[in-house]
């Protein structure tokens, strides 16, 4: 059931209530009620990539570029280490210039210190440097691929390549990476059946992770007058995917969380099963502006991790505080 883009799409647009329960069922039965947290590391928005709506884009002169030092990070992971959580997402803009054996030293430290599971999410790179980051001691990596329409994808990615973005993600899960994708909701052009197909090349791969949010452009970028997804779309399509992947992992996303008000604890009721704190250390935290208005970036690294404890309470659901490896069903 589910095995093809058009039965996904016809779930994707089926009655809202109907759509809430079975996704809420599928993942309480596979999964049960424990939350799991990812918590990032942006160590750096430096950027060679020109996406037509992302902040962090090489072609925002306005933003003031940072690159944490390894010790800054390592400072960041202790910290995450300290409230008992056990997974750090080190993300990054997508730059030519990172160093693959820095990288790799900083995943070996993390490794040896602490019990951690390690994911990458620093774009596109090349089989070797993915099989010497595994080798390293990274667990995941998180490559969103967007949209899989070529048209929209080219018109939104000057210079990049669907085909490469997918072959990097067959890599990924070739090195037996836990590969993480996903996709954006309410892109110009988009239709139901671009996001039942984003599901259903999703599904065929069997990705361990999908993230779900809402398209929101950035002021300085082209598309700065384009509107927002809609939420109710982003819930529709999170419930989808929960219903077709069952046990995989997804994020209330911080996207979800930005909007007009948090709507992260909505994502929850409709499939999600992580939230993903910011440890990124200030001042820099609002230097990782992909979005505008993105929530709690003028607060101390780790302060939202007290609320998701909160958050999870008002589901009716608790913290998980294992890693959160996905269970193949």
């Amino acid at each position: 059931m589910y095995d093809n883009a058009e039965e996904i799409e016809s779930l994707l647009l089926s009655d809202g209530h109907t759509l809430l329960s079975m996704a809420d069922e599928t993942r309480r039965r596979y999964l049960g009620d424990g939350i799991y947290l990812r918590v990032i590391v942006e160590f750096s928005n430096i950027c060679n990539r020109r996406c037509a709506y992302c902040g962090i884009s090489a072609d925002n002169s306005a933003l003031e570029r940072y690159h944490l030092t390894a010790e800054e990070i390592m400072k960041s992971v202790a910290h995450i280490a300290l409230c008992g959580i056990k997974t750090v997402v080190l993300q990054s803009g997508e730059t030519d210039s990172l160093d693959e054996d820095w990288l790799a030293g900083i995943i070996k430290d993390i490794k040896r210190s602490f019990d951690m599971a390690v994911t990458l999410s620093v774009g596109e790179k090349s089989l070797s440097a993915y099989k010497k980051w595994k080798e390293a001691g990274a667990d995941r990596y998180l490559l969103k691929i967007e949209t899989t329409n070529p048209e929209i994808y080219t018109e939104l990615h000057p210079s990049m390549s669907l085909d490469n973005r997918k072959k990097c993600l067959s890599n990924l899960k070739s090195l037996g990476y836990e590969t993480g994708s996903g996709t954006l909701i309410g892109l110009p052009g988009q239709t139901p059946a671009d996001i039942a197909a984003d599901i259903d090349y999703f599904r065929k791969n069997d990705f361990e992770m999908i993230g779900t949010g809402p398209f929101i452009p950035h002021a300085n970028t082209p598309l700065q007058k384009e509107e927002h997804g809609s939420l109710p779309m982003v819930l529709r399509a999170v419930a989808a995917t929960r219903i077709v992947m069952r046990t995989v992992n997804m994020p209330a996303t911080t996207a979800v969380g930005s909007l007009e008000k948090d709507y992260r604890e909505e994502a929850l009721k409709w499939g999600a099963n992580v939230l993903m704190p910011n440890f990124t250390p200030l001042p820099y935290k609002k230097l990782y502006e992909i979005y505008p208005d993105k929530r709690c970036v003028n607060e101390p690294a780790g302060a939202c991790a007290g609320c998701m404890e909160h958050m999870a309470a008002g589901t009716g659901r608790f913290i998980d505080w294992g890693r959160g490896n996905r269970i193949k069903a």
